[in-house]
């Protein structure tokens, strides 16, 4: 490799699991590379999940970042087996940790 040439270094891959609130009140939980994209897919997308297309629009309400996609699965089985008050106070806590920055 020559001076002026340059080797691209990828950044690692970091993984998200998801929650979107949908129109209806209702709660989804997923995991994804990118959680920008994704809300967008959910919204406007066929690639959106079934259960949100008949819920639209939805609305990011929480995120958890992973080093692995097998961390990432985890945490979802974990968050899609709480009950929906265990669910609200995951994302109400990001709200107060918002408000403390």
């Amino acid at each position: 490799m020559t001076s002026t040439q340059q080797q691209t270094v990828r950044p690692p891959s970091s993984w998200y699991v998801y929650m979107v609130e949908c129109i209806d009140g209702t709660l989804y939980t997923g995991i994804t590379t990118d959680t920008r994209r994704r809300v967008i897919e959910h919204n406007t997308s066929i690639k959106g999940a079934k259960y949100t297309r008949a819920r639209r629009p939805v609305t990011l309400v929480h995120t958890e970042c992973f080093a692995s996609r097998s961390e990432a699965c985890v945490r979802e089985a974990g968050i899609k087996k709480l009950n929906v008050a265990k669910k609200r106070a995951l994302i109400q806590n990001d709200k107060v940790s918002a408000v403390q920055l």
